[in-house]
């Protein structure tokens, strides 16, 4: 396994890091010791780097199990910020929650540090100085190695970065946005922006949820489960442009989740990409194509198909800041409309 340098943080990761979310029981793997020993064989296959959420349901209990006698060898992420009940002070990135999820972490990974606390999504309701100045007392206090965003829009890690340079405050040290063929948006800015500032970027989906595993197809039955669950699955843009792929894959030689991985970890400013087996089979598949490369050639002709910096439709976790979900932000009120 190569390893790449996790932003300028002096950690080295794998290119494929291990999604921990399938390994939830309540709707992933339903059986915790199946998970563990697909964690334990990615650890010996040389993959070093495990993604969870406190919002994964037991998903952290469970990793932090596997890790028992481990920890030292794993670069452990986790994420919060998703909301972890009904109450609303457990969600979002304040200070008051930030410290109460961390401590929850620590005790479910059955560990005295994270390697890298992310914010799983934005809050626009706290100041981002708030969330950057608690994150910063966890990295002082040694419970926390490095902080992250995900999903964060190009302009919002700018201003991350702008904060926490002007008030002498720890920065993001890495991103983690979606990015698959079918979803390049953030090649455009987040991709770049990422890059300039040092960032590591730890993408996820690069699967495309399930419509580039070759399972899902134009007018064919298939088994995934989440089929009948996310719109994006069944979007018509998304189908024909995976039955154009397919033939770009066929005539490779290749698993169309073997493109799907190569191409993501081929772009330069993608650390690691990812992956999220529910089943040793499905880990299998996608082990057996860690030396995969992909050429120019192969690489121009999914250029032809979903052009760089373009989405083909749209995931349903997708993060869509307040502008686009609340009409009266793009709205002026009716009577101030007319130019006249």
């Amino acid at each position: 396994m190569r390893y790449r340098p996790l932003g300028r943080t002096g950690i080295k990761v794998s290119p494929f890091a291990l999604g921990a979310m399938m390994f939830a029981t309540s709707f992933g793997n339903p059986d915790p010791d199946d998970s563990i020993r697909i964690i334990h064989k990615a650890l010996d296959a040389g993959i070093n780097f495990i993604d969870t959420a406190d919002v994964y349901g037991d998903s952290e209990e469970v990793v932090g199990r596997a890790l028992q006698g481990r920890r030292d060898h794993v670069v452990l992420a986790t994420k919060m910020s998703r909301p972890m009940g009904d109450d609303p002070n457990q969600q979002g990135a304040s200070r008051r929650w930030i410290m109460i999820a961390v401590e929850n972490s620590l005790r479910r990974l059955r560990t005295d540090h994270i390697d890298l606390f992310q914010i799983h999504r934005p809050d626009p309701d706290t100041d981002i100085e708030e969330t950057l100045s608690a994150l910063t007392d966890l990295i002082r206090s040694g419970k926390v190695r490095a902080i992250g965003s995900s999903t964060m829009p190009a302009s919002d890690i700018v201003e991350a970065q702008w904060v926490a340079e002007r008030r002498g405050l720890e920065r993001f040290h890495t991103e983690q946005p979606p990015y698959s063929i079918l979803n390049r948006a953030i090649e455009t800015e987040v991709l770049p922006v990422a890059q300039r500032h040092g960032m590591g970027t730890l993408v996820w989906s690069p699967l495309a949820q399930g419509l580039l595993t070759g399972r899902v197809r134009r007018g064919q039955h298939n088994d995934l489960r989440r089929a009948s669950l996310f719109r994006h699955l069944n979007d018509e843009r998304r189908l024909d442009a995976v039955e154009r792929l397919v033939p770009i894959a066929e005539k490779a030689g290749l698993p169309m989740t073997h493109l799907a991985m190569a191409f993501a970890i081929a772009h330069p400013g993608v650390t690691s990409a990812i992956i999220g087996p529910r089943t040793m089979e499905h880990f299998d598949d996608l082990l057996a194509g860690v030396d995969v490369t992909l050429t120019d050639e192969i690489l121009d002709q999914i250029d032809e198909i979903v052009p760089p910096g373009t989405d083909v439709g749209t995931l349903d976790q997708a993060y869509l800041p307040p502008a686009l979900l609340r009409p009266e932000l793009r709205r002026r009120p009716v009577t101030k409309r007319a130019a006249a």
